[in-house]
């Protein structure tokens, strides 16, 4: 295999690349960028003694196995006078609000968070760095999506990538100050989330496809991918032919490599993280694959060497990462980042599982080129990820030494910031309960079962829920859920879920009720329970392209036609 190491080739090719959609190719990763000078240091007030340096580069070294996140963080913390230009944004404008990750039985909190790469042009470093002129100060779309999920004993790193061209059900989003988006009546792009009130809608999306509850948000445009590449020295990736993404009429990324593996930088690295023409069948399915192999090889790469050994390099990343990232509010602060990194830090490459949501192409009328969530096997991955179940099917670590289950106890690894904090709940004889007949699920295939809310109530009575009556409203539910209105209803929701057997993604925050709502679902026309699930998978399926991030060995196949 020949190895080359490539610095900036290609990098005067601007082309636009056009997509299925007939946009502009705007695929970017979430890595942070840079920028700065070593008058930011002096701003700082003293040079950084060499114990300090000491202490924080080797955080960063771990940190930044976490592909993209920790190094932000690591820029924040060298430079704490930054820490009031930190971008932040609403982390859910949709309705349904999940509540956040809950604690195990050991008080340990898995951590989710949406990684976002927006192809905004609206700057002069962004739109320096190709695209199509039209494209310029125009909407963003969310061309990268991936879901990275923390286990909560931090044993294992999951990361799932929604493909761009996913089309789906788009919720009510609501702008902060008021505007609101209403739902889509038809089925809608993925990427055009982030028009309908910025990053919050894209969490919305999300979970209202996954039922996973999304923690944090983390988003990053064009220039964060080609800093973090020269911060870094150059990202080994591998292409089994040599390749050239340039089609006849000019579309294209612009990428040029040989044959092997080349290390890759600055714009470089930005071409290949766009590619799409050149890579395995020309999709954009073979774009997040590309993907994957370079956020696991920069996850390595940090492990290896310590790079960051300069300080005017941490200075130069730290103030670029501020420029091009926003986050939610729940990190808006650096010692929350700190926190957050020291959680990521935690899991080793050969942990991290890089997966692409199962999907097949839709058969619906002018979605030609698009995907769909490929039933059964989609779900079955975001099952894994909403019940902790590790994707590499190697399980979980073990609890501490001497550790009992405590579901209320924090736990080393759990994230304070992010562990729901609600009051008891009351006794059952004290809540209110509405239930509605939902039994005909969201296909309406089967007509809803005939006073199946009042036998439903019934069974709540006798279950000391004294409160708990039959609603005349109805609703569409494949599977059982209680809704609330408010945080202070949370627990009481809790427990009503407890009694029934309900695993807790079904409790749900929603605008839509007054107060604790049963929905009986399709699940549960019969019986005194609802039917329950099958087992859950152990490993990711096949369809889930799943890469570890100690495969040293990944190398993209290359469509025919497009080498040299």
């Amino acid at each position: 295999m020949r190895h080359s190491s490539v610095r900036g080739e290609g990098a005067t090719a601007r082309t636009t690349e056009e997509i299925s959609d007939g946009g502009t190719d705007a695929s970017a990763s979430v890595p942070p960028p840079r920028g700065g000078s070593r008058a930011a240091r002096r701003a700082a007030g003293r040079r950084p003694t060499r114990r300090g340096r000491r202490r924080v580069l080797r955080w960063v070294a771990s940190v930044l196995s976490l592909l993209i996140l920790g190094t932000a963080a690591a820029g924040y913390l060298y430079y704490r006078h930054l820490n009031g230009s930190i971008q932040t944004d609403a982390l859910n404008l949709g309705e349904t609000k999940l509540g956040g990750s809950k604690p195990n039985a050991f008080g340990q909190t898995p951590l989710n968070i949406l990684l976002i790469g927006s192809d905004a042009r609206d700057d002069e470093a962004n739109q320096s760095l190709g695209g199509g002129t039209s494209t310029f100060n125009g909407p963003p779309l969310a061309d990268v999506q991936m879901l990275l999920h923390l286990s909560a004993d931090r044993s294992n790193m999951s990361v799932v990538s929604m493909p761009r061209d996913t089309i789906l059900m788009m919720p009510k989003c609501t702008e902060p100050g008021g505007k609101v988006h209403p739902a889509s009546k038809g089925l809608v792009q993925t990427n055009e989330s982030l028009q309908r009130g910025g990053p919050g809608c894209t969490v919305a999306a999300w979970q209202e496809l996954t039922k996973i509850p999304i923690d944090h948000f983390m988003m990053i445009d064009f220039k964060g991918v080609v800093s973090m590449a020269d911060a870094i020295g150059g990202v080994p990736v591998c292409v089994e032919q040599n390749v050239h993404s340039r089609t006849r009429d000019g579309k294209g990324s612009g990428l040029k490599l040989p044959k092997g593996t080349s290390v890759i930088q600055g714009e470089t690295a930005l071409q290949w993280l766009r590619t799409r023409y050149g890579f395995e069948d020309g999709t954009d399915i073979g774009r997040t694959h590309a993907q994957h192999q370079y956020m696991t090889s920069m996850a390595r790469e940090f492990r290896k060497n310590a790079k960051l050994t300069n300080p005017v390099k941490l200075n130069s990343l730290a103030q670029a990462a501020i420029q091009a990232m926003v986050v939610d509010t729940g990190l808006n602060k650096i010692d929350k980042l700190y926190d957050l990194s020291v959680e990521l830090k935690k899991v080793p490459p050969g942990r991290i599982t890089m997966t692409t949501m199962p999907w097949v192409y839709s058969n619906k009328p002018g979605m030609d080129g698009r995907v769909e969530p490929m039933a059964g096997e989609a779900e079955a991955v975001f099952r894994m990820v909403r019940e902790d179940i590790a994707l590499d099917g190697k399980g979980s670590g073990t609890p501490a030494e001497g550790a009992s289950p405590s579901p209320g106890a924090s736990a080393p690894g759990t994230a304070p910031s992010t562990a729901p904090t609600t009051a008891p709940a009351a006794a059952p004889a004290k809540i209110a309960v509405s239930v509605r007949n939902a039994t005909g699920g969201k296909d309406g295939a089967e007509a809803r079962v005939k006073n199946r809310a009042n036998d439903v109530a019934a069974l709540l009575v006798g279950k000391g829920f004294t409160k708990a009556g039959a609603d005349t409203q109805t609703g569409a539910e494949d599977t059982t859920v209680i809704r609330y209105a408010t945080d202070a209803q949370a627990a009481d929701a809790g427990a009503l879920a407890t009694a029934l057997g309900l695993p807790a993604a079904s409790v749900q925050k929603s605008e839509d009720v007054g107060g604790i709502t049963l929905f009986v679902g399709k699940d549960w026309r019969s019986g005194n329970a609802p039917t329950p699930p099958p087992p859950a998978p152990t490993v990711a399926p096949t369809s889930a392209h799943a890469l570890n991030g100690d495969n040293e060995g990944a190398c993209m196949p290359i469509q025919p036609g497009f080498t040299w």
